[in-house]
Order: C-alpha cells, then structure tokens, then sequence
C-alpha cells in the first residue's frame, strides 16, 4: 500500500508541474532561407519541437484546390483517379466526395460554361448524398471537378484529394454548400462552446458552414468577423477564376508552410520570430500584421555573421534528434527503426539506475520520461501511419495506467490528427498519427573526415595548397567580387592566426579580403566557397 502511495504522489506531482509549465513554455520560430528551400524551426523553450522544409515552387500543398479532370473510375475500389496534373493521377475515394458533391458539381458545370461567376449565396443546393452510394453514378470519364490537395504526394503515390472543399483561417474554417456551425473538440468549457456558435451563427453566410478553431477561444466577435471576411474574399477569388479556368489548373493555393504554421500556431507563448531573409521578413511582418497587429514586433530580421542554425544552436539538435539511436535523460535512449508498412520504437534504459527506487519504479520512471521524448520525435520527424512502442516491462496494471495517460499527456500537443491505444497484453503502445506530407529524414551519419568516403587517403599537407588554388582560380580567373569560405574550426584557425595569417598573405597576394567562416558541423578536410548571395560556389 505504502508503494502505491508513493507511486501515485511522485506521478501527481509531476503531473501538475507538468500542467504548470505547459502555460509558461516560450516559443520561438528560426526560419533559414535559401534560393531552393525555406527550413522553419518552432523551439519550445530552446528545445527544438519541429521541422519543416518548404521547397521554393512547390506544389501539390494540403490544402491547394485544383480543378481536375476524372481520368479513370474504379468500381470496385469505390473510387476515381483524378488529372490534377500531377505525373501520377490524384485518388478520390467515394467517402472523400461530401456530402453536398452534386451541388459543387452544379455549380461548376454552370461556371465553367458561362463568362460570369455565380453567387454561392443564392445557388440552390441538390440533396445530400448517401453514404453508401456509388461514385460511378456521382462522377463520369473526363467531367471537370474542384478538388483539394488532402495529403501529398508520398513515395510513388500521386496526391490523395477530396471534393469536401474548405476554407482554413486563423480563427475560423469555412465550408461551402453547408450550413452546419462546429466548435473544435479541444474547447472544453461548455460556457465558450455557447458563446462561440452564437457568434459563429450570428455572423455566417447563407450557404457557408463554420467550423470554429480552438484558437478561437475568448476572442471578439471582431476578430471572427474579420476573418470570415478575409476567407469569403478567398472564395470569391476562386469562383472567378472558374469561368476561364482549364483542367487540370490550380486554382487556389494554400499560404507557403511559413505562413501557415505561423496561423496555426501564432499565440501569446511566441516570444520571437527569426528570419535570415529581409524580403520574407517583411512579408511575415505583413501577415501578422495582419492576423495579430500587436505582435508584429516579435519579428526579427538577423543579421548576424555566423549562419542562423548556428547561432541558435539547431544544427547542433538536429544532428542528435535524427538518426536510429536519440538519447535523452539519464543516459536512455530510443531506437527507432522504419519500414513500409510501420514505425517501431524500442525504449531502453541504458546504464540509468536509482538505488533509491526498485526496478518497477526505474522502469516506470524512464517510460514516463521516454513518452515526452517520442511525442516531440513525432512532431520533429512528422512520422505517420502505424506507430508501434516497446515500453519497458511494467508489472503493475496501474503503472501501466499511469504510462498510458502520460503518453495522451503529451500527445495533446501534436496538431495532427492521432490515436493512441492502450497498452496490450505485451506491453506494447500503439499510436496512427495522420500523414499528410513525406516523413522528414535528416542523414546523421557523416562521411570519414580523412578519406571522403572513398577509402582512399589525401595528403592533408597539401590541403592549404588545394585551398589557395581554388580562391586564386576564383579570385583572378573567374572574378569573383566577394568570396566566403565555410571550413571546419580548426581549419579556420589556423588560416587565421597570427598577425601574419595565411589569410593575409592571400590578401597580399591576390588584392582581395576573403572572409573564412568557421562551421563546426564540417569534417576535418571540408570546405566550400559562397559567394555575395549566399549561394554555394560549385567547383
């Protein structure tokens, strides 16, 4: 008895610190651009949480909406495979049509034949679907339908898209050919549900339904008016573009993944937002503008020397986050292994014990910290699909208990849609988490720093010499004006050091400053050369 006791006070304890600290965490954004891709970082208290990588020209985003063209109708999978224009046809399931897909299919019938848009406001809706219908008696060979992107493309699969369009804002999602008003689940108190769907319906258009977000909690009706404005102009943009639109074309795009995690996410926990950009700075300080005028100073163009990642430590957590074995407190650590058809995560304790606790207690208290660690590697790697975790062993059903609400604990977090099961008779947990987007996969493993990865070994002697003959052909043949040059530290160091430096003695040599920058994630013999727009220069 005195056990469980003890088990149930340490367990509450931690649980309400937890609860606490969850209303005090910072939050801050670090977005690196370059010319290919934008990197976006979300930190929680200087810990790194999430990942994103937003390719420059992108498309087939979640949440895009094209106008396709029904390629192929399969009757005995219930469903189409759409031209959005993509190499691989989109797949439309009959469950994924909408209730309401004969009205939109009215509706764009009679805006793509006609030179005008047609008002949603007074468009008469056709009667709702069944659910067990058919799609072949819904779609026909070659008939135009809008559609929106529901996951990307993934592997060697197209695009997976529906014809349940939607609208998403900041504090609100409209819905066309609907008149249903939803509250978002995670809005417990029964007073704000209320209040919210009486401003919802006081405010919705004919033919629009409303889903109302949880960041819509304790807002004005100001707010949400203003937002709904912004989301009918939306709609009003894509009707337009009906008349004169050609499958396959997109019609509408969804804000780039910057914009739309700073939508998501943007509350009064963000301390900063970090940009390398001065284009993309201004254009974040515009939106949030925007969405939230009184933080709009939260955003802050740098300007530093030493790049982004750098300078706030990421590049240093991404390295120790990715990869199959990731250590947390205490000296445990997880190994996560991949395959096609699932995720597995095993929890070891490694050489953690406390004297002071009996082997139970160990356990208990290393799957606790292990649940907080596979919740953010979720997130980090947006892993989806099956989630398979092998716990260590507890013999108690109410340790069992404990571990399983602490893993809903801190999954409560995740923006993507989950599940979490029970632990099973072997003491496993199993978790689906929504995929929407290929899983993010960093290589942590890097290649020798003497041989390069061919097993053959360079005299490092005439590394210096290798150096000064690049910047001279640079430099004096190919005119570069400005020339940077990232190596590891080391090497740095010893091309700067002194009063008579290496570096200066190129100076004297070659009538230009060369600006060596020290990157502590190079190997040994590493280096590359950028030029004035930060782009690499291939030699």
């Amino acid at each position: 008895m005195l056990y469980f006791l003890s088990v149930f006070r340490s367990y509450f304890r931690k649980k309400i610190f937890y609860k606490f600290k969850k209303f005090i965490v910072n939050k801050e954004l670090i977005i690196d651009t370059n010319q290919s891709e934008v990197v976006i970082a979300l930190l929680e208290d200087k810990r790194l949480v999430e990942l994103n990588k937003d390719k420059s020209g992108k498309s087939y985003a979640v949440g895009d909406v094209y106008l396709g063209k029904v390629k192929k109708i399969i009757p005995g999978l219930n469903a189409a495979f759409i031209d959005v224009g993509y190499e691989k046809d989109a797949f439309l399931h009959y469950l994924d049509l909408g209730t309401q897909i004969l009205s939109l299919n009215k509706f764009i019938k009679l805006s793509t034949s006609g030179k005008q848009s047609i008002s949603i406001e007074t468009f008469p809706n056709e009667k709702d679907i069944e659910k067990t219908g058919k799609i072949s008696n819904i779609l026909t060979v070659n008939q135009q339908i809008l559609v929106q992107v529901a996951k990307e493309p993934i592997s060697t699969k197209g695009p997976r898209v529906n014809a349940d369009l939607s609208l998403p804002g900041r504090f609100m999602v409209l819905v066309p050919f609907s008149d249903k008003v939803s509250i978002s689940q995670k809005i417990k108190s029964p007073e704000e549900r209320n209040r919210l769907k009486r401003l919802a319906l006081s405010i919705k258009p004919k033919n629009f339904g409303l889903i109302v977000r949880t960041v819509a909690e304790n807002k004005m009706v100001a707010e949400l008016d203003a937002d709904l404005k912004e989301l009918q102009k939306k709609w009003s943009s894509l009707t337009a573009m009906l008349p004169t639109a050609k499958a396959p074309q997109k019609i509408v795009g969804e804000l780039n993944r910057t914009s739309a995690i700073i939508r998501d996410l943007l509350n009064e926990s963000f301390n900063n937002i970090h940009v390398n950009d001065p284009r993309l700075f201004d254009e974040i300080k515009a939106y949030i503008r925007t969405i939230s005028p009184d933080q709009q100073d939260i955003v802050k163009l740098y300007k530093g020397k030493i790049p982004l990642f750098e300078h706030f430590g990421i590049e240093k957590q991404i390295k120790t986050s990715f990869g199959k074995n990731v250590s947390f407190k205490g000296g445990a650590y997880l190994i996560i292994e991949h395959t096609e058809a699932l995720h597995v995560i095993d929890v070891n304790s490694g050489h953690r014990t406390n004297s002071e606790n009996n082997q139970e207690q160990n356990a208990l208290d290393v799957n606790i910290e292990a649940a907080a660690e596979i919740a953010r590697q979720l997130r980090l790697r947006d892993m989806g699909g099956i989630i398979v975790i092998d716990f260590i062993d507890l013999h108690f059903g109410q340790n069992r208990r404990i571990l399983y609400e602490r893993v809903k604990e801190e999954m409560k977090n995740d923006r993507a849609k989950h599940t979490v099961l029970p632990p099973s008779k072997f003491g496993l947990v199993q978790i689906t988490r929504q995929r929407v987007r290929p899983e993010m996969n960093i290589e942590t493993i890097e290649k020798c720093p003497v041989c390069d990865g061919t097993g053959e070994v360079k005299a490092s002697i005439v590394l210096v010499d290798d150096i000064e003959n690049n910047i001279k052909y640079l430099l004096l043949q190919q005119n570069e004006k400005y020339l940077k040059m990232c190596a590891n530290p080391y090497i740095c160091a010893y091309l700067t050091k002194g009063i008579f430096s290496i570096r200066l003695k190129w100076f004297l040599k070659m009538k230009k400053w060369i600006r060596i920058v020290p990157m502590s994630s190079y190997h040994f013999l590493e280096y590359h050369f950028f030029n004035q727009d930060n782009d690499e220069i291939k030699l």
